[in-house]
């Protein structure tokens, strides 16, 4: 049994909640401490699944403050250039560039020609 007690212990609480409540408000007082019970359960259940659904959520960026500039290598490039943006990650100017396909799709990460995978943020690279 839980925390040690054995059925003879509870038969002596519940003789002496007999004697201190009186038949009368035995089964209101169970009646209450069943419903919290049942709340604790449920509140529990909850704070689980919002834990579990934080922890499973895709790692969205937070929006950023109002006039706040962005990061740097988390340029996104102007709409309609065709151009994926560069990253603090990619090579120097001047440095031989890598083949146009080996971009990440991702980040924007320069990445070697025979890379399948982003050197900067890991995910896969287009084929």
């Amino acid at each position: 049994m839980p925390f040690g007690i054995q059925p003879l212990h509870l038969v002596v609480i519940v003789i002496v909640a007999l004697i201190i409540f009186g038949p009368s408000r035995l089964p209101e007082i169970g009646r209450g401490l069943g419903k919290a019970l049942n709340e604790f359960r449920q509140g529990t259940k909850e704070m689980t699944e919002g834990f579990r659904d934080e922890v499973t959520k895709p790692n969205a960026e937070t929006p950023a403050a109002p006039g706040a500039q962005p990061p740097v290598g988390d340029a996104q490039p102007p709409i309609g250039t065709g151009q994926p943006a560069q990253s603090a990650m990619a090579a120097p100017p001047g440095a031989p560039q890598p083949a146009a396909g080996n971009f990440c799709p991702q980040c924007g990460t320069a990445n070697p020609a025979d890379a399948r995978f982003c050197k900067a943020c890991g995910s896969k690279l287009a084929d």
